[in-house]
């Protein structure tokens, strides 16, 4: 236990790296062996096994200088506090055995709360990912919708959404047995409410939208008030996909573009994106959790003496047994405060756009977005894409940057996430001026 403990306090101090370096799972095997015993390898040699092979063999997501995907930057405070968690051991399902972890979770739910401009009523829980947020966001949309009409529709149930919507979207929707509709964007790539009210008036099978606030692909923010106005004149329910854009409400250079998210039905964030936190960590809200209890409450005979009168987790999502996942976040938040994460939040947002800047004054580059939160979307003209893929690979084996090639409005280009206060723009700017000279991207 002491090594473990002793390699988790000092890996918060470790410098990182960005390179690729997985390994197959033969060469793992031939370094790494059997581990699984009857008898055990012993707590030193596992950890060195750790230490030296398995984890060189992943990714770093903190480093400033991945921006590839969506990347992380916990805090130390967080990943530290992570380890408290663990050994504290608490069951975050129900009040009864966790009031004390869940009071604090649920402090910063309300933080979220207030960002969103709910009322005092709203609610929320953490689960695991974006992934589970919307999965439960949405069984509660179409429970909510089956108890106001008294029955599934013909042909079943739908939800409305753009095509540039997450793909965790469409996997809850053949989980839930939903139809997609997808809905055409505008030429900047929104979802609007004018488009959104053809479709559901020719199609009363659809009870829940899902909008973007901050698509993983490029950052965009769907126009909410529109969407909003539209969806709640046919019955519809909103749900927001804020998983990674979510954190912008935070800061006040971008508040507007999330004006109408106020009149949402729900909304997730996963704080292991943007808002600092370690894996893995969604906040998952609703503004009247009511209709989320009469989809998710589990009932037993060993469950009815729970008091339904308080906060009980398990009611608002897709599980019943829960770690506490929101507490590392708590504790991030209690110590360093909301005002340096809103700090730590625009200065992403000014990297951003200092990046941007520096693209289209580069001539070899062109920016195809101006980027509307954290996300850099750009090509280099005259290349083929085997050149971004070699160019990609080759600074992952570097450890130079982490940039990986995307489709962007069907065209290849390359995205840069920016979610790390710690990342040096001018350092990044360096990094594309010097790399990207050549024509075949050699």
């Amino acid at each position: 236990m002491s090594i473990a403990l002793h390699w988790a306090a000092s890996h918060t101090t470790v410098a990182t790296d960005p390179k690729t370096t997985a390994r197959s799972a033969a060469e793992l095997q031939a370094d790494v062996g059997e581990t699984i015993t009857a008898d055990g390898i012993g707590a030193a040699r596992a950890m060195e096994l750790f230490d030296q092979v398995l984890l060189p063999a992943t990714r770093s997501a903190e480093d400033p200088m991945n921006l590839a995907y969506i990347p992380a930057a916990p805090t130390r405070a967080a990943v530290a506090f992570d380890t408290v968690v663990s050994a504290a051991n608490v069951f975050g399902g129900i009040w009864e055995n966790g009031a004390g972890a869940i009071f604090a979770e649920n402090q910063v739910l309300r933080w979220l709360a207030d960002l969103l401009g709910w009322p005092e009523e709203s609610a929320g829980v953490f689960v695991a990912g974006g992934t589970h947020g919307n999965l439960s966001a949405l069984a509660t949309a179409r429970e909510h919708a089956l108890q106001r009409r008294g029955r599934r529709p013909e042909g079943g149930w739908a939800l409305a959404c753009a095509s540039t919507a997450h793909s965790s979207i469409s996997s809850a929707a053949r989980l839930l047995d939903m139809d997609v509709v997808s809905v055409p964007v505008d030429d900047r790539g929104h979802l609007t409410g004018e488009a959104l009210e053809e479709v559901l008036a020719a199609d009363d099978r659809i009870c829940a939208v899902v909008a973007s606030a901050g698509t993983t692909n490029a950052g965009i923010v769907d126009d909410l008030a529109s969407v909003v106005e539209a969806a709640h004149r046919h019955g519809a329910w909103v749900h927001v996909d804020g998983a990674y854009g979510g954190a912008a409400l935070a800061a006040p250079s971008v508040r507007e573009r999330f004006t109408g998210i106020e009149q949402a039905d729900s909304f997730i964030v996963d704080p292991h994106k943007w808002l600092f936190a370690p894996y893995d960590c969604c906040a998952l809200l609703y503004r009247d959790p009511r209709p989320a209890a009469a989809a998710h409450s589990q009932h037993a005979a060993y469950l009815d003496s729970i008091d339904r009168g308080e906060s009980n987790p398990s009611d608002l999502a897709a599980h019943l047994s829960r770690r506490t996942r929101g507490l590392p976040l708590w504790y991030s938040l209690a110590t360093h405060g909301t005002a340096s994460y809103t700090a730590a939040v625009e200065r992403c947002l000014a990297s951003s756009r200092t990046v941007a800047r520096a693209i289209e004054e580069t001539e070899h580059l062109e920016l195809l977005a101006e980027p509307e939160l954290s996300v850099v979307v750009f090509r280099r003209p005259g290349w083929a894409p085997a050149a971004y893929r070699r160019w990609s690979q080759r600074l992952a084996k570097e450890g130079t940057l982490l940039c990986v090639p995307t489709a962007f409005r069907g065209e290849i280009a390359l995205r840069l996430a920016f979610v790390n206060p710690g990342t040096d723009p001018e350092a990044v700017i360096k990094v594309l001026r010097t790399t990207m000279r050549a024509a075949d991207g050699s």
